[in-house]
């Protein structure tokens, strides 16, 4: 079970703590336990909760964890939960100088969520939220078997990326065409042209002019498309609109509203990871590190700031980019007159000493997720100093080899693998396809393809849920395509553009 901190650590915790203030940041009560290897793995496991619902792939990735931990592939130093207060763990047997470490990367990363924009419609009682899904989950074992529950909660889970993250800042209203459009027939309900008043009553009863709009309702209603437009939330369109049992209606919007407290970690893991990495680099280099301590923290800061071959470092890729930030705006190396500035010895000198630089990181922490800190913050001498380059497989020659150097091609590559968490885009278009109560899919090909077996899987899972076929229309070879699962077999066929 987790400890509560030594005296020692409980110092050190409050010492940190001080400088973390100190330098500006701002953060809720945060909680630290001290728990063993075995234990810190199993909330690993977990995502952070140990309350959370039972299911076998807790105890799979326990074991991942764990086999790596003992081959000495990797160690997890700490563990930080966006909550009020916020709950972090620390490993058991660190030195005192990775304690000190880990707390002011912690404190870094509970600044982040209490302020960037991303976590601002987060539940932040989730831990308690847990349990309570533990509790939910367990009580529909009880009813219909275990066995069930988790073979239902595997489809969920192979669904739970369907949602639509941009819904809890997006207020989306009905289609304002369908609207105007559904406003006009409702004028033109009003029975046979009359010219003398008095006549009205005579040519158009009360009885016939409300046949006649109860007429015109029931046309609409046919003709109505359900949804009205494109909905991202397939999940949620599933909760409105499928014929689940209760339990299953519990357990997916369980899973649902999990996934949505998960996703702004998604959309910020570059940033997130860069700021807590550069407040701990500046709170250990400037305040808390000790003369004897430099060479083990340098040695613990460079493993975690490491960047192998063909992989993306959110720690390194985050701390360089707050730090040009800063750099750039302290320097005025922003605005009009430096893009328009094409002398390179110019540039080169170019310090208008601004002194913006801290204010502007704190800035950009509240306002940007990766994508925006991406588009707006990489630039191509920042690019080239990093040496970023984008890379893929060569078929001819049978090894992963660089494709290209030059700066829009590497950007535009790493926003695509950024978008959307760098999956397909998939949007429920019709609840009631061909008039056969069928569901039809679109993908937004964005330069991202379905794979074929993930998505006959996903169909299949789909139309377990829905009780009737299921189709998604998406691009095959460039080629539309539509893949239909009817409960029996799988089956693709050619179609036009939707």
């Amino acid at each position: 079970m987790p400890k509560s901190l030594t005296p020692r650590l409980q110092d050190l915790r409050v010492e940190i703590e001080g400088y973390a203030r100190e330098f500006g940041l701002d953060f809720f009560e945060t909680i630290f336990e001290i728990v063993s290897y075995d234990e810190m793995n199993m909330v690993a496991a977990y995502g952070g909760f140990p309350t959370r619902y039972p299911h076998w792939r807790w105890g799979m990735e326990y074991e991942q964890l764990s086999k790596s931990y003992e081959y000495g592939l990797s160690k997890i130093y700490e563990l930080v939960i966006n909550n009020d207060p916020c709950y972090a763990y620390l490993l058991e047997g660190n030195a005192e100088v990775d304690q000190k470490l880990v707390m002011a990367h912690v404190f870094g990363h509970c600044d982040f969520f209490k302020n960037n924009f991303s976590f601002r419609h987060t539940n932040r009682r989730m831990i308690d939220d847990m349990a309570n899904h533990g509790t939910r989950v367990r009580r529909c074992i009880d009813k219909v078997g275990i066995e069930k529950v988790e073979d239902f909660i595997d489809r969920c889970l192979s669904l739970e990326n369907l949602i639509d993250q941009h819904a809890p800042h997006i207020r989306r209203n009905p289609d304002p065409k369908r609207a105007e459009e559904e406003a006009k027939a409702n004028q033109n309900v009003g029975g046979f042209k009359v010219d003398r008043e008095y006549m009205r009553g005579y040519v158009n009863p009360t009885e016939f002019v409300e046949a006649q709009r109860k007429k015109v309702e029931e046309e609409k209603a046919k003709a109505k498309k359900f949804p009205e437009r494109p909905q991202r939330d397939v999940l949620l369109f599933l909760l409105d609109n499928a014929p689940l049992e209760a339990w299953e209606f519990d357990v997916l919007s369980i899973i649902r509203e999990e996934a949505y407290y998960f996703a702004p970690q998604g959309q910020t893991k570059i940033m997130n990871e860069g700021w807590a990495s550069y407040w701990h680099s500046t709170v250990m280099t400037r305040r808390a590190l000790k003369d004897h301590e430099i060479i083990d923290y340098a040695d613990h800061h460079s493993g975690t700031m490491a960047s192998g071959a063909g992989r993306l470092n959110p720690y390194k890729l985050g701390i360089e980019l707050f730090r040009d930030i800063e750099d750039r705006w302290n320097k005025g190396r922003f605005g009009k007159e430096w893009d328009e500035c094409d002398d390179l010895r110019a540039r080169r000198g170019w310090d208008k000493k601004l002194g913006r630089g801290r204010e502007k990181i704190f800035e950009v922490r509240k306002h940007y997720n990766d994508i925006t800190f991406i588009d707006e913050f990489l630039t191509p001498e920042f690019a080239l100093e990093q040496k970023m380059f984008t890379f893929g497989f060569n078929e001819k020659k049978n090894y992963w080899e660089i494709q290209a150097r030059e700066f829009k091609k590497v950007k535009a590559k790493l926003l695509q693998q950024l978008t959307n968490f760098g999956q397909p885009v998939i949007e429920v278009v019709d609840g009631n396809f061909e008039n056969k109560g069928e569901l039809l899919l679109t993908h937004r090909h964005e330069g991202i393809d379905l794979k074929g077996d993930y998505a006959r899987e996903t169909l299949k899972n789909l139309q377990t849920m829905w009780r009737r076929p299921a189709n998604i229309v998406t691009r095959v070879d460039n080629k539309t395509m539509m893949l239909r699962f009817d409960g029996h077999t799988h089956t693709e066929k050619k179609v036009e553009s939707l």
